[in-house]
C-alpha cells in the first residue's frame, strides 16, 4: 500500500478517495487490495484468448505487476513479441522490451467506451458485463474500422502500475505468469460513472454478480457532498462571510 502512487487517491484514507467519506458505522466496501495470480499465454494460438475476459469494473483502479515469472531454460521471446505486436502495442513499448530487457508480464487493452459467438444474449445479461469475451486481433480491428472505437495497448512490465477508470472496458492477456495486486478507489472525477453504471447493474439478472450495489454509490456521494458542505460551512464561521 505504501508503493502506490498517488496516494490521495488510491490509499483507503486518501482526501480524494471519496469511499473514505463513509463514516466507521457503515460496512464500508471491500476496495482491496486484491491478488491475481495466472499463468502466462505464450503459445501462438493464445494469443486470441485472454486471461482476463473483457469487463469494466464500478470503481477505478490501480493494478501493481509484482512478479514476472519466466521459466528456466525455455526461450520463449519471440512469441513474447510477437503477441506484443500484434496487439497494437506502440514502439517505446517494444523497445523497453527488447532493449531494456524490461520483464514484460501482461498485455491490456482498455477502452474508453454474443451475437458475435453465435450465441444468444437474454435481456437480464450482458456481454461485457459477463465476461464472455476477448477481443483477439481480428474484432478490435473490426471494431476500429465499423464502428470508430480503438482501445489503448498496455505492455505492462514488472514493477508497473496500470490505472483503469471506472467503466472503462478492458482485457488482460499474461504473457509469463505473473502475479498482480490490485486497490480500488472512488476518484470525484467518476462519480458519473459510479453512479450510471450503478443503474446499469440493475436490469441485470437476480444472480447475476454485479447485480448489487456493492459500492453503495449513494451513500459515497451524499457523504462526500456532506463533508464538503460542512467545510465551507467551518470557513464562512472562521473567516466571515464574503
Amino acid at each position: 500500500m505504501a508503493n502506490i502512487p498517488l496516494p490521495e487517491y488510491t490509499r483507503r484514507d486518501g482526501k480524494l478517495n471519496l469511499a473514505s467519506r463513509l463514516p466507521s458505522y457503515f460496512v464500508r466496501p471491500d476496495l482491496g487490495p486484491k491478488m491475481y495470480n495466472a499463468y502466462g499465454l505464450i503459445a501462438p494460438e493464445d494469443r486470441e484468448y485472454g486471461t482476463i475476459n473483457l469487463h469494466l469494473d464500478v470503481s477505478d483502479a490501480a493494478n501493481v505487476m509484482v512478479y514476472v515469472g519466466i521459466p528456466k531454460g525455455q526461450c520463449e521471446e519471440e512469441e513474447v513479441l510477437k503477441t506484443i505486436q500484434d496487439g497494437d502495442s506502440d514502439e517505446l513499448k517494444i523497445k523497453r522490451f527488447i532493449e531494456g530487457k524490461e520483464k514484460p508480464g501482461a498485455l491490456w487493452h482498455i477502452y474508453a467506451v454474443s451475437e458475435e459467438q453465435g450465441q444468444e444474449n437474454p435481456a437480464d445479461h450482458d456481454p461485457i458485463h459477463d465476461q464472455s469475451w476477448y477481443l483477439g486481433r481480428s474484432l478490435r480491428k473490426r471494431l476500429h474500422q465499423e464502428y470508430g472505437v480503438q482501445g489503448w495497448a498496455i505492455v505492462q512490465f514488472l514493477g508497473d502500475v496500470v490505472f483503469i477508470p471506472a467503466g472503462a472496458p478492458h482485457q488482460v492477456h499474461n504473457l509469463y505468469s505473473c502475479i498482480k495486486v490490485a486497490e480500488d478507489f472512488v476518484s470525484p472525477e467518476h462519480v458519473k460513472h459510479y453512479f450510471w453504471l450503478t443503474q446499469e447493474f440493475r436490469y441485470l439478472s437476480q444472480t447475476h454478480t454485479n447485480h448489487e450495489d456493492k459500492l453503495q454509490v449513494k451513500n459515497v456521494i451524499y457523504h462526500a457532498v456532506k463533508d464538503a458542505v460542512a467545510m465551507l460551512k467551518a470557513s464562512e464561521s472562521s473567516f466571515g462571510k464574503p
